[in-house]
């Protein structure tokens, strides 16, 4: 059944805060009442029952003053909550629209989620980018054309204006009337979902954060506003019943890339003149979303997901989904290229923005978490179970043993318990490296101890913040090795498949790197280090 895309509506005119001359605290009354707010909800962070007591006891305070000037200028927390979203910060302003699904419903008891009305919080994007940009902190950290950086007559590649790919744009864009005069400013994107509640779980936001390609990675890197959040995407939500059903997995697909053609059309006139939109940096789930490919196939070329890593496969772009979904049926794109016909990506309506290409490296989930701790230290685990029954268990709690008694020493984080706990941050994962060889050795063959470090090696290599060509091929070699000894786990039965998206995805490393500059100011976990001061720490506040 074809789903229609849903409807947006836009917002109303938002009305001009009006600010009376003579109070500078606007929108507080006095600076009592900014101070209060300053110390609850900034300093100690104070939940919403925590400021409802302080405005009680407040307002006890002033029951007998008969002058309203000395009353609370709030009744409870959320008239507080309104103040502080009053306050202007900057010149991009909040909006929100609401969305609703507008495709063929059950003339009886349609699903809620058919008739629900989802809200988009956004900002300009080109308001937000000329914002960063035009920033004096960043006067120094800003390269306002491609270079090329040598060293001993070798090419390196580190920040993302040095590499391939800014090149080539303006190249392309030069012949556009007035492109001389230009600076280019390409869009970096991330967007990364996150949980807020510590408790049930299931309390979700979906921000959506920019940053000015221009900027060096150690200032994309650093703290401050390199990197802010645009937008905040609706997150679907249904019962058990209809969460599989086909229907609905197709609408919040395109809900999806929807709110994404809403929150960066304000860029798509300036790129013609010229401005691109690099995006984005996110985990594989969400790669999958934003590229309109079935899960386990790759998203930058058509190699086929049992055998990723076979040769032959040739790199994806619109021009070829497009032409293949004129000459095949949908049951056919799904099963042999691995494309959805029934999802258009957001980057299909602006111009040189071919959403497979400009998909960056994510060190974070393709080689730390992903490669590393979900593939390689499972795999281990698994062999030692099975190579050592009944006893297999005494060998991982040594190996944990191991962990635990690594002394201390700079930069080496320990582990008291070992590494048998079950939620793992990226920081983790980092530390474990630098400790696991060591820990795992004597347990495991001499081939397993290697297929390990060699991915070590290029785990170490990819996370550099500059590349000559010596370093691509050495990071080329060290993967070439790493597939090699991979089969030391297919042998013994550990696992029946070592081409994986998440492994596959670092053969397009080099090519990216030589695209792209150094992955390590495109990786996600800058954004999801954005998520305490823009999510976690304001809703902290407001529950």
């Amino acid at each position: 059944m074809p789903i229609t895309p849903p409807t947006m509506s836009d917002p109303p005119h938002p009305s001009r805060l009006t600010c009376p001359l003579y109070n500078s605290w606007h929108p507080f009354r006095d600076r009592h009442s900014f101070d209060f707010e300053n110390f609850y909800f900034t300093k100690i962070q104070a939940s919403e029952g925590q400021i409802n007591k302080a405005l009680d006891m407040w307002a006890a305070t002033t029951l007998n003053n008969h002058d309203l000037q000395s009353r609370t200028p709030w009744d409870n927390a959320n008239e507080l909550y309104s103040t502080i979203d009053a306050i202007q910060c900057g010149s991009c302003p909040w909006n929100s629209y609401n969305i609703q699904y507008c495709g063929p419903k059950p003339e009886v008891n349609p699903p809620a989620w058919m008739t629900e009305t989802y809200q988009l919080c956004t900002r300009n994007s080109q308001d937000l980018l000329c914002e960063q940009f035009s920033n004096s902190y960043f006067k120094d950290s800003i390269h306002y054309a491609p270079y090329m950086q040598f060293k001993d007559g070798r090419c390196v590649r580190s920040d993302f204006m040095s590499a391939g790919w800014a090149w080539d744009q303006c190249d392309d864009m030069s012949h556009l009337p007035g492109s001389q005069d230009a600076i280019f400013i390409p869009i970096i994107a991330g967007s990364d979902k996150t949980t807020v509640s510590v408790a049930t779980g299931h309390q979700e936001y979906h921000p959506v954060y920019m940053s000015p390609g221009n900027l060096t990675n150690t200032a994309r890197r650093s703290r401050g506003n390199a990197v802010l959040p645009v937008a905040f995407l609706p997150i679907p939500k249904t019962s058990k019943k209809h969460r599989k059903s086909k229907a609905f997995k197709t609408f919040i697909r395109q809900l999806f890339h929807a709110c994404l053609l809403k929150i960066f059309s304000p860029l798509e006139p300036g790129m013609t003149t010229p401005e691109l939109i690099l995006c984005p940096d996110a985990d594989y789930p969400e790669q999958v979303w934003l590229s309109g490919i079935i899960q386990n196939w790759c998203l930058k070329c058509d190699a086929h997901p049992h055998f990723l890593d076979a040769p032959g496969s040739r790199p994806r772009s619109h021009e070829m989904t497009e032409f293949l979904i004129t000459c095949f049926d949908p049951g056919v794109l799904w099963g042999q290229y691995g494309i959805r016909s029934d999802l258009v990506p957001f980057t299909s309506f602006f111009p040189r923005a071919n959403i497979h290409e400009l998909l960056s490296p994510d060190l974070l989930h393709q080689v730390i978490k992903g490669t590393f701790r979900d593939h390689i230290v499972e795999w281990v685990s698994a062999y030692i179970l099975g190579e050592y029954k009944p006893r297999g268990d005494d060998v991982l709690q040594d190996i944990d043993r191991r962990i635990s008694a690594v002394p201390p020493f700079s930069e080496l984080q320990r582990f008291p318990d070992g590494c048998d706990f079950k939620q793992w941050t990226g920081g983790d994962s980092k530390v474990l490296m630098k400790v696991y060889l060591t820990a795992i050795t004597g347990y495991v063959p001499a081939c397993m101890v290697q297929c390990v470090s060699t991915f070590l090696d290029f785990c170490y290599i990819s996370c550099c913040n500059s590349f000559e060509s010596h370093d691509l091929q050495e990071l080329q070699d060290a993967l070439n090795r790493f597939h090699k000894y991979c089969d030391v786990f297919i042998q013994p039965g550990v696992h029946d498949n070592v081409s994986l998206p998440c492994q596959h995805s670092l053969s397009h490393y080099v090519y990216s790197i030589r695209l792209f500059g150094s992955p390590n100011g495109l990786c996600s976990s800058i954004t999801e280090s954005k998520h305490i001061k823009a999510v976690k720490e304001p809703w902290q506040c407001s529950s």
